[in-house]
């Protein structure tokens, strides 16, 4: 993909529509876990806090400052979290970077409608933008697990 139009196609009516409306944008008070992540090139940042009950995430909570593409996955994200357990966020998450960066097929489900960023494949600068919300949820989820087990 390059030039204007193939733009205008990366940004569609349905990743503009989940960037306006990221579910848990409201931080929780007091979290089992709480990550924050950077893309270094571009500076978009997550911030994740999760609650852990029985291995699973019970509560979630996000700030999202990312680009559309970031706002998108994290919106995906933030869907579809609650209940999951750490192998299935790191699946979702191992899945989601196959898709950009191998051409691998689009995360399972509840995730699957992060296939809406497929188009963003050619553009390896939004990469880490898109991995934000779920490297923060993920990292959040271990280290909550790890000192609910100490």
């Amino acid at each position: 993909m390059s030039g204007e139009s193939d733009l205008i196609k990366l940004y569609s009516t349905r990743i503009l529509a989940l960037a306006a409306d990221i579910p848990h944008l409201q931080r929780l008070d007091s979290p089992d876990a709480t990550v924050k992540k950077r893309s270094p090139l571009c500076g978009s940042t997550v911030t994740v806090d999760v609650e852990v009950s029985d291995g699973r995430i019970s509560a979630f909570g996000q700030d999202v400052k990312a680009c559309a593409l970031g706002q998108a996955s994290a919106a995906v994200v933030g869907a579809n979290v609650i209940g999951r357990s750490l192998d299935e966020v790191e699946t979702a998450r191992d899945q989601l970077k196959a898709m950009l960066t191998a051409g691998g097929p689009v995360p399972d489900a509840p995730f699957n409608a992060l296939e809406v960023l497929q188009p963003a494949k050619e553009f390896k600068n939004r990469h880490a933008s898109i991995l934000l919300a779920l490297e923060a949820t993920l990292e959040a989820l271990k280290t909550a697990t790890k000192a609910q087990c100490a």
